[in-house]
């Protein structure tokens, strides 16, 4: 069962304290090019994962994603859809005001939005890798909900964490949650503490040396 708090202490992190607490710890998670498609606020929740992939035959379908909409209870989730294919649409407004309706907290895209103007009328962030008009109607489909999913390279499951900022999207397995936060809080002090060093007169090249960060290591939470 979630925790409450490891959201509120993620919730005051940002992606680049996340992402260095990850390297510290030597996993992955970091990723590169999944950025606000609007200038949406912060996101941060658990993902509900799914994979999408091009559409084989003509049968009509549900349409992707809805399900996993219509089936989401609590307030913690945000969507992490895989498989977007090139140049066609995975997410617009229609979803979007679905997923607001039911107190999804985002969506967060390795592929693209379609109707992107709608989702900012209604304050849903969508983060992602851009915008396009082309639809996934008759293209793509839903293929899975809820399995392990790949996200710019970063295997997301099921109940993962997610921060997304104008960085980026960071993602943390959950089982090692308690663990990056913690050190992500330790890096966070040292980083604020560096800062008011530099702004007090001390040398950056002192402040700034590897020994800084390699103690970061061993203090004490």
């Amino acid at each position: 069962m979630c925790d409450p708090s490891h959201l509120d202490r993620l919730a005051a992190q940002d992606t680049n304290t996340v992402s260095d607490a990850l390297d510290f710890l030597e996993l992955p998670g970091a990723t590169y090019g999944l950025r606000p498609l609007w200038e949406c606020p912060k996101v941060v929740g658990r993902a509900s994962t799914i994979q999408l992939g091009p559409k084989q035959g003509s049968a009509p379908t549900v349409h992707l994603i809805s399900p996993v909409i219509a089936r989401l209870e609590t307030d913690d989730r945000v969507l992490v859809i895989a498989g977007g294919v090139e140049g066609i649409s995975c997410w617009g407004d229609i979803l979007a005001n679905a997923a607001k309706v039911k107190g999804i907290r985002g969506s967060v895209i390795d592929g693209l939005s379609r109707d992107i103007e709608g989702s900012e009328s209604i304050g849903y962030p969508v983060y992602g890798r851009g915008v396009t008009m082309i639809s996934a109607r008759n293209r793509v489909v839903q293929v899975a909900s809820g399995e392990p999913v790949s996200m710019a390279g970063v295997t997301v499951r099921e109940g993962d964490y997610v921060i997304a900022d104008r960085c980026g999207t960071v993602f943390v397995p959950a089982p090692r949650i308690e663990e990056v936060l913690d050190l992500a809080e330790r890096i966070a002090r040292r980083q604020d503490g560096m800062v008011e060093a530099v702004r007090a007169g001390r040398s950056v090249e002192e402040v700034m040396h590897d020994k800084q960060f390699e103690a970061i290591k061993v203090e004490k939470a």
